[in-house]
């Protein structure tokens, strides 16, 4: 019998779902005949995502909601309880961001992508733990970042979220152990991907923004996102290989680390096309994809570069695996780094 027939029908919220790696998420689940709830400001992403999930097998329902909101997300949540049925997953991935350097952005601007970035993932998780602990079942996955523990120049706002994010989540993962109940929180941890963010982010930079490289497509994370809802027992799941080398290496030398990103960070995160007026609107404020805007679908710009696999991403579901790698990737990274400061010395 196939993994598909076996499969139960969930019902899952996504966050964030009308774009990038919601957008590839609620096709992943809608693949495996889930019911998929959808979040997120801009209609015309959303109705282009439920169709998604529809021809993908799923069923799909379309919430406009800003998760900065919280009782907006409590009513959602209570929304989609009535229409679809009680909630097995929930994933928190809403996103909101600034590129520029700290001083060139608005107390504001800061606010706002804290409000979006970390405090709608709050807000989501209290809305599904309301719904899961009475009855003892269900896994809220919290889509997190290499930059949850190691964070770059230009995004400051979008780093601090995340950074607030892993501490919050392994503070509520301590508590949920503790009570004893059956419902669990996990988290998985992206690389650079190929998403439309990099369109829509507001952006005070000279040039572009673009992922750091190596890019992978957001299907990637959307695999990782399906495998740890199904197995939400796990502390956190780490996505591409780069997101791997750079928890290690911050681990082992964080210092080399800053002066690395002080002389790296500002160039890999440009492209070499001028910042311009045909850049496009940003989100931060109004959804790119409100009444005047577009569909901008999963995949950002960078098809060209971008990988459709993460080798790393299989190992990691495999904890014998993964061990062996994290053991011999930081051996590595100890002695590399330890040959660097012998140079420099």
């Amino acid at each position: 019998m196939s993994t598909q027939t076996q499969h139960r029908p969930r019902t899952v919220v996504v966050t964030g779902a009308s774009g990038g790696v919601g957008r590839a998420t609620a096709r992943a689940f809608a693949a495996r005949g889930d019911r998929v709830a959808l979040l997120a400001r801009g209609l015309t992403g959303l109705d282009a995502a439920a169709d998604e999930v529809r021809r993908a097998g799923g069923q799909a329902l379309v919430l406009p909601v800003d998760v900065a909101d919280a009782q907006a997300v409590d009513e959602a949540a209570a929304r989609v309880e009535e229409e679809l049925g009680p909630i097995d997953v929930w994933v928190n991935n809403a996103f909101a961001g600034v590129f520029a350097p700290f001083t060139e952005i608005e107390a504001d601007e800061f606010r706002r992508v804290t409000e979006v970035a970390y405090l709608g993932y709050v807000h989501g998780t209290r809305a599904a733990l309301r719904r899961m602990l009475p009855r003892d079942r269900g896994a809220v996955v919290q889509v997190g970042s290499a930059l949850a523990y190691r964070g770059i120049p230009l995004q400051s706002a979008y780093c601090g979220a995340k950074h607030a994010i892993q501490g919050w989540n392994e503070s509520l993962r301590c508590e949920l152990l503790h009570s004893g109940t059956s419902v669990r929180t996990t988290m998985v941890q992206l690389p650079a991907l190929n998403t439309p963010q990099f369109d829509w982010v507001l952006n005070r930079l000279p040039h572009l923004a673009q992922p750091v490289p190596p890019i992978y497509q957001p299907e990637v994370a959307a695999r990782a996102i399906v495998h740890a809802a199904e197995h939400p027992g796990r502390r956190e799941y780490w996505v591409g290989v780069s997101t791997a080398a750079t928890l290690l290496a911050n681990a082992v030398a964080p210092g080399l680390l800053d002066r690395y990103l002080a002389r790296t960070g500002y160039s890999s995160q440009q492209t070499d096309e001028d910042n311009g007026p045909s850049a496009g609107p940003a989100n931060l404020w109004h959804p790119a994809d409100g009444p005047e805007g577009r569909d901008h679908g999963a995949h950002g710009r960078f098809d060209a570069v971008a990988a459709s696999r993460s080798l790393q991403s299989s190992a990691s579901r495999h904890h014998t695996v993964l061990a062996g790698a994290v053991a011999l990737t930081g051996a590595a990274l100890a002695a590399g780094l330890a040959g660097y400061r012998r140079c420099r010395q």
